[in-house]
């Protein structure tokens, strides 16, 4: 077994968490917009990822737009379930915006959002295509309740 010297040790759990800290955080949910797959109050350990990684059925955590006010500073966040990831068919069934949409497919740089309880979620229903830039990352699971 290797020994390090404890200035070591202590320097490689620091990268260690330098490294995990630029893969994963948590969010906590605020809305009812997940019920009833995830409550106000829970935490979600989030995986960093870029938008060309999603696929349909995930959950996700974008950055929402900047609500006017004191706030405006600090990031605010949403959690959605990914229903059509940029080249996917337009599902436009399930989602009234995007009726009038040009095409079959869901455009590069764009995904379609929508979260689990329809009348408390603002999501593509009514806003139609989100930008994938926004993207923070994609929830690995529940991590506990605030």
């Amino acid at each position: 077994m290797m020994w390090l010297p404890p200035t070591a040790a202590a320097l490689l759990v620091l990268v260690g968490l330098w490294w995990l800290r630029g893969r994963y955080l948590t969010v906590t949910v605020s809305g009812p917009s997940m019920l009833p797959t995830y409550h106000p109050g829970e935490r979600l350990l989030v995986r960093r990822m870029p938008p060309a990684a999603l696929r349909a059925g995930q959950v996700v955590v974008l950055r929402a737009f900047a609500p006017p006010g004191p706030d405006q500073d600090r990031p605010s966040w949403i959690v959605k379930r990914v229903a059509a990831a940029p080249g996917d068919p337009i599902p436009r069934a399930t989602v009234p915006a995007l009726h009038a949409e040009p095409g079959d497919r869901v455009p590069p740089g764009r995904v379609v959002l929508l979260g689990d309880n329809p009348e408390s979620s603002h999501d593509s229903r009514r806003s139609g295509y989100f930008n994938a830039d926004r993207l923070l990352g994609v929830v690995v699971r529940r991590v506990g309740v605030r």
